[in-house]
C-alpha cells in the first residue's frame, strides 16, 4: 500500500485514487504533518509514503512538477548551542535523503517571502512547511519516503498572491507521475 500525504484539500483533492494509494491530509506545518504521518504510518502500515505540495522555488530555473529527494530543516535556530538547521542534542542528520537523485528542499514553519543566503549557501532549490516533518516520521519508522512538489511561486514579495492563485495548479501533473510511479515507471 501507498500512503500519499498532502497538506491541503485544495493541492490534492479527496477524488478516488488508484487501488492501494491511500490519501490522508496533514494541515499546514511541521508539527502537523510529523504528528499526522506518525499516525498515518500506525494506522496504515504502507510500504512507502509519497508527499505532494506546493512549494516556493529558490533557485532560478525550478519550475512545474519536480522531485525531492533531500529535506534540510531551514528554521531550526537554536545557535549557539547547534547551527542553524539542526536539532541540538539530536543524533540524526541535518539532511534526510532518499536515496533518489533530485532537488533539495528546506522545510519550515514559515511562508518564504524574501531572499535568505543560508538557503542558497545550503544547496536549497525550494522552500516548503511539511516535507521535513513527513520525511522525519518516515525515517523513525524505517519507512520510505518520496516527495514531488508543484513550484507555486518565486518564494519573493508575491509569494502569497502567486501561491492562491496557483495551490491547485499541480493536482493532474502529480496524478500523472503518480500513475507512473505505480506503473513501475519512476
Amino acid at each position: 500500500m501507498l500512503l500519499v500525504i498532502v497538506a491541503l484539500d485544495d493541492e490534492l483533492s479527496r477524488q478516488p485514487l488508484p487501488p492501494g494509494v491511500v490519501l490522508e491530509h496533514c494541515g499546514v506545518g511541521k508539527v502537523n504533518a510529523a504528528l499526522a504521518t506518525a499516525e498515518a504510518l500506525r494506522r496504515h502500515a504502507p510500504r512507502t509514503v509519497v508527499n505532494f505540495g506546493t512549494a516556493g522555488a529558490v533557485r532560478a530555473g525550478v519550475h512545474g512538477l519536480v522531485e525531492v529527494t533531500r529535506v534540510r530543516q531551514r528554521d531550526m535556530l537554536a545557535v549557539p548551542l547547534a547551527p542553524r538547521g539542526v536539532t541540538p542534542f539530536d543524533a540524526r542528520p541535518a539532511e534526510l535523503r532518499n536515496g533518489g537523485t533530485g532537488l533539495c528542499c528546506g522545510s519550515g514553519d514559515s511562508f518564504v517571502t524574501g531572499p535568505d543566503p543560508w538557503l542558497v549557501e545550503h544547496g536549497i532549490d525550494l522552500v516548503d512547511m511539511e516535507l521535513w516533518g513527513i520525511a522525519s516520521a518516515c525515517e523513525r519508522a524505517g519507512v520510505p519516503w518520496r516527495a514531488w512538489k508543484y513550484v507555486t511561486d518565486q518564494a519573493d514579495e508575491e509569494a502569497a498572491d502567486d501561491w492562491q492563485a496557483r495551490v491547485g495548479a499541480g493536482e493532474r501533473l502529480f496524478l500523472a507521475q503518480l500513475a507512473a510511479v505505480l506503473c513501475g515507471g519512476n
